[in-house]
């Protein structure tokens, strides 16, 4: 970089001519001027080589064409490359705000902490108002490396976090993030010494039903944050983030749910069953019957038919929410002047399934006809859906299937049944059915469930059951077991009767012989 400084101010103090000069040079090297000149300069620079300097060297310097440079100095080009060469530059305390990395907390060589679960995954079964919750428990394990590991405090709480994604105000932390304490556990409140060992500290929460599920869409976010903190004595704080997933599950209904749907002024009837609670990974089916598709005018002696040409489903999610403000941007009660509770409703919607029939359906126009059809639908796998969700805070998403038909009307003579003619006339039919999105249950069971049976399950006493020993006879324990042993060794020694049994057989062997 400091020869093209130098080369900067060189070139503004030369003349105009020589700088007209150099620029013809370079743009026509075969030119007269330019050959005429090359040899005054060679003689220049030979004179200056033998009588040393001159006054020429004062004057501005004057840029050799390329052919001159190579022929005249053909040793120095090593040296000028490495004097013009291009270095570069390092700033080492030079941070951008882009590449600015976040600071990793420091860790202590002399302990770790870590945590295992041992319940089954946090599911809630059913809805809000009759759910039991969910019981979380585990263990924080807390991996002491050197003996004589001296700890202040041992701590941990779970706090349930709302984060807005449309905040009240947009530049303030206080309006985009929400915290409530659920619970909080003092494991060791006293300076205590630990050994070289695993510690093991339980923790266990029922979480209650009406809370709400874990989600993240568009306007809120919700979810369960554990934190675990450990303040020794010597070296950094050990602290521990984790995440708890609570889902909720809702029983799939044994029947389909039934609706039926009129459209004046119109005779016709839609007949739909359909399934209230849906999976996010499934494969679900309604039926459709249309009723009141074919009108007999007597007096025209004409038939009018109504033909079903397109139809058309979607799944639709509607999220919702209320963006509280915090204490500083709450507007102030004129009479008390203490920050009022306000907040802004913030709504989404999207469409997570659709598609458009424009045929599969049976039709019958006799007197009596009907248009039937039974339609498979299923999840976008790429639509990420959320499930239902409904806190009592305001935040809430629900989901609607929404069928639309366009119907077309025709007619025909009553003689001539197949002379169909349209009319002109065609209307469209919308119809929405309240669905629940929701996850499976899969094997795991409501914690109540589970629970090993109460005091009051217990029969008052244990069964009955025959025995034959008298033990309204005995008095002590030594009687009893003295009154055993002479009833095995009576057991073991041979009873008279086998032995005058035996004694004739012994006679009869002599006497044969």
């Amino acid at each position: 970089m400091p020869h093209r400084v130098v080369d900067f101010f060189r070139s503004s103090n030369d003349s105009i001519h020589n700088i007209k000069a150099s620029v013809q040079r370079r743009s026509n090297p075969n030119s007269r001027s330019a050959s005429r000149e090359r040899p005054a300069v060679t003689s220049v620079l030979e004179a200056t080589a033998d009588n040393g300097p001159s006054p020429i060297c004062n004057a501005p310097p004057v840029k050799l064409p390329k052919s001159v440079k190579m022929a005249e100095a053909p040793k120095d080009k090593h040296k000028e490359k490495d004097a013009h060469g291009h270095h570069r530059l390092t700033f080492p305390s030079l941070h951008l705000g882009s590449s600015k990395s976040p600071k990793e907390q420091p860790q202590n060589p002399f302990a770790s902490l870590d945590w295992k679960i041992e319940s089954p995954p946090a599911v809630m079964h059913g809805e809000p108002e009759n759910s039991t919750g969910a019981l979380v428990s585990g263990q924080l394990l807390l991996d002491v490396k050197e003996d004589g590991f001296e700890v202040e405090t041992f701590k941990a709480t779970l706090h349930i976090h709302v984060v807005q994604k449309r905040p009240f105000v947009g530049h303030c932390q206080h309006c985009l993030n929400q915290t409530t304490e659920l619970k909080t556990w003092s494991f060791l409140s006293e300076p205590t010494v630990l050994s070289k060992r695993v510690h093991e500290f339980p923790f266990s929460v029922l979480l209650d039903g009406h809370l709400p599920a874990t989600t993240d869409n568009s306007v809120v976010s919700i979810r369960y944050d554990f934190s675990a903190e450990v303040i020794p004595r010597n070296g950094p704080v050990i602290k521990l983030a984790k995440n708890i997933d609570v889902k909720r599950s809702l029983q799939v209904p044994e029947l389909p749910h039934h609706s039926i749907r009129i459209f004046p002024p119109t005779n016709i009837a839609a007949s739909v069953h359909f399934s209230q609670v849906v999976h996010p990974i499934s494969t679900n089916t309604f039926t459709l019957r249309l009723d009141g598709i074919v009108k007999h005018n007597p007096d025209a002696k004409s038939v009018e038919y109504w033909k079903l040409k397109r139809l058309s489903w979607k799944l639709e999610e509607n999220m919702e929410t209320v963006a509280p403000a915090c204490e500083k941007h709450a507007p102030r009660d004129p009479e008390t002047g203490l920050p009022t509770k306000k907040g802004v409703k913030r709504t989404d919607a999207r469409t997570i399934a659709h598609a458009d029939m424009h045929s599969g359906w049976k039709s019958d126009y006799s007197p009596t006809g009907c248009i039937e059809m039974e339609i498979q639908y299923q999840l976008t796998p790429g639509a990420k859906a959320v499930c239902d969700v409904k806190s009592e805070d305001g935040s809430q998403v629900t989901h609607q299937l929404v069928v639309e038909m366009v119907v077309v009307q025709e007619y025909a003579p009553t003689a001539h049944p197949k002379h169909v003619t349209p009319t002109g006339v065609a209307r469209i039919l919308r119809m929405h059915f309240g669905v629940v999105l929701t996850e499976r249950a899969g094997l795991g069971v409501s914690w109540d469930n589970e629970a090993p049976p109460i005091y009051q399950d217990v029969p008052p006493s244990p069964p009955s059951y025959s025995c034959d020993i008298p033990y309204s006879s005995v008095e002590s324990v030594e009687d009893l077991s003295l009154s055993r042993q002479i009833q095995e060794e009576g057991s073991r020694a041979p009873s008279p009767a086998y032995e005058e049994h035996a004694s004739p057989r012994v006679e009869a062997d002599e006497i044969t012989r």
